[in-house]
């Protein structure tokens, strides 16, 4: 049966991970760690380095290194977002040709689900080592809250990075998918899901024969632990300035480090009561001279300045369940899902509101690429037994006369679904409709997300409010919209697929797959040959250090001597494989090298 990865692409650190026999289980990367920072940078050569390595070097290589690009991703240039985005980071966010939002990284523009390819090749390429055999099929997990042009554009990295994405899941139904795994239970459970970018809050019921129906779901997708890192930033810089007169913003450098230490901070005072930050050389002042950053950072302080943070998600959790039509002691079980949720703060909140202690039994940040995986199985598997049943985030409709917002599918409808309603035309003798199809929660029509529209003709003229046109929306299970517009009289038919605009044209997408599999070819021949050229290495080493001895012992035999020009002429073959870079001439020598640190070590040995 073929495998499927599960994986969590997030804000701050991605996790992949599969069923094996029967049991979910996080593939750990090539250093060990089962997370992955969801970090990408290019270097001065134009190599591309992902994960904990683009990591590393952030604050030498500010400029040129993107965190945090699941923030913008499916985003229009003008949003608010977007403009807070570009204000506050470290590398170049520019307009791209579709109102879309670009990234800039050594003069080069890339659009933000390339960059979020990249970190989902890297998921791929951690699972193809960890299976010994290739991977093309995935779960990805989105935030709940996230609009469709925000998941058609996690699609679209997908299909960059050579992944086929059978299902784009909801994070926090994925920890439920992962809560309930394996065990026979009838719950009503909230998951409180607050991760590095995004905050969600859902609420479902969990019923027996593994059906998990979600009955409510809400979030934002601009609230998260890199909101509370911009808060103590703004502390070390405001206090910096009233200090020094210096705006420690204006250098990237220093404000990467600042970035650094604020997360840094954040984390250990969820386990003590202070800590110390301490930035020395962080910037010379006007006169020469270098300045130093050090400032005691209480959980206190942390608390107030992240309060109305925390506060906000509260009020999120206080209108979902309004919006469930469930009160407080309804919830058997509080999830807590995200790294953000390890702060004592935001603990004692959640039990405040919901006036029980919640539960800490799932790891919060592998729990959602268990859940994807688990998803994935069942989809591939048919003797799985595991219904889900997910709701749209969004209400759907149309735009009516005067700009109003006309709902055909609520908040919260479980989905897949369908929904119909009649409309007739607004003026005398009109001939021809324009469906502009929307999401979103305002009753006026701009103030939500425009999805796509159409045009339906051929109406008969007549005086307004005469003809009827039948308006069907329908949403699959992947939350992917179709709407048709149908003219009673005549049975004349126009339909639309939304596959809302992740800002790339088709074409587009193709160029992308086409580069990331380049890269991808390049980044795992000069893996394969640094492991090789690393193991010649040792054997060279240890062959050359054991020379002098077998020297001594052979020299008296012409077979010996014949041996030590052998032996010779092997090291120096790999030598020159190894100058030439050249990966499979450098397996082939390994074998010749082995064998004669085998010989010498004999030969050493038998003295």
């Amino acid at each position: 049966m073929e495998k499927v990865i599960g994986i969590d692409l997030g804000t701050t650190n991605s996790c992949v991970a599969i069923v094996e026999n029967g049991t979910p289980v996080v593939i750990p990367n090539r250093g060990g760690y089962k997370t992955t920072p969801s970090m990408v940078a290019v270097t001065e050569a134009g190599k591309r380095l992902v994960g904990h390595i683009a990591k590393r070097q952030a604050i030498t290589n500010a400029e040129n290194t993107v965190y945090a690009a699941k923030r913008l991703i499916g985003r229009k240039w003008n949003s608010p977002q977007v403009k807070n985005a570009v204000a506050t980071s470290s590398y170049r966010i520019v307009e791209g040709p579709h109102n879309d939002v670009r990234i800039v990284l050594r003069d080069k523009e890339f659009s933000v689900p390339e960059i979020s390819a990249m970190v989902l090749q890297e998921m791929k390429v951690i699972a193809e080592d960890y299976l010994g055999e290739a991977v093309s099929k995935a779960v990805v997990t989105v935030p709940a809250y996230f609009n469709d042009n925000q998941r058609q554009a996690t699609k679209d990295a997908g299909e960059i990075a050579g992944l086929d994405v059978i299902r784009i899941i909801n994070e926090p139904t994925a920890a439920a998918l992962s809560y309930g795994f394996g065990r026979n239970i009838e719950k009503t459970v909230a998951v409180y899901d607050f991760g590095g970018g995004t905050f969600d809050i859902s609420i479902l019921e969990i019923g027996a024969h593994g059906v998990f129906k979600v009955i409510a779901t809400a979030g934002d997708t601009f609230l998260g632990g890199e909101d509370i890192d911009a808060r103590i930033i703004d502390w070390l810089v405001s206090g910096f300035k009233e200090e020094h007169n210096i705006d420690l913003r204006q250098d990237r450098m220093a404000l990467q480090r600042l970035k650094d230490a604020a997360e840094k901070a954040k984390c250990e005072l969820s386990s003590v009561r202070e800590t110390e930050v301490n930035l020395p050389f962080i910037i010379s002042s006007g006169r020469n001279e270098a300045l130093h950053l050090q400032r005691t950072l209480t959980r206190a302080t942390l608390e107030e300045l992240s309060d109305d943070l925390i506060e906000r998600t509260i009020d999120i959790c206080k209108q979902t369940l309004e919006d469930a039509k469930l009160e407080k002691n309804e919830i058997e079980e509080v999830v807590l899902v995200g790294g953000m949720t390890r702060m004592p703060k935001i603990q004692s909140a959640v039990q405040a509101f919901f006036e029980k202690e919640p539960n800490k039994g799932v790891h919060p940040d592998e729990v959602v690429a268990l859940g994807a995986a688990i998803q994935g199985a069942a989809l591939v598997d048919d003797r799985q037994e595991m219904v889900l049943l997910d709701v749209t985030p969004h209400a759907l409709g149309i735009m009516t006369f005067g700009s109003y917002f006309e709902e055909l599918i609520p908040q919260n409808t479980t989905v897949p679904t369908h929904r119909t309603k009649i409309f007739t035309t607004s003026r005398d003798n009109q001939t021809a409709v324009k469906i502009l199809v929307m999401q979103g929660e305002s009753q006026r029509a701009e103030e939500n997300e425009l999805l796509g529209e159409f045009i339906l003709t051929g109406l008969r003229r007549a005086p307004k409010g005469q003809v009827e046109i039948e308006v069907t929306f329908e949403i699959n299970a992947d939350g992917i919209v179709s709407v048709r517009a149908k003219d009673l009289e005549t049975g004349l038919e126009q339909s639309i697929q939304v596959t809302a605009t992740s800002g790339l044209t088709r074409e587009e997408i193709k160029t992308m797959m086409d580069n990331a599999k380049d890269d991808l070819v390049d980044r795992r021949t000069s893996e394969e040959f640094e492991a090789a050229k690393q193991e010649a290495e040792k054997l060279i080493a240890e062959i050359e250090k054991l020379f002098p001895q077998v020297q001594q012992i052979v020299a008296s035999s012409d077979f010996g001597r014949d041996a030590i020009e052998k032996a010779r002429a092997i090291v120096e073959k790999a030598r020159a494989a190894i100058e030439r870079r050249d990966a499979a001439a450098v397996k082939e020598q390994i074998e010749g090298l082995t064998r004669t640190h085998r010989m010498f070590k004999g030969v050493v040995a038998k003295t």
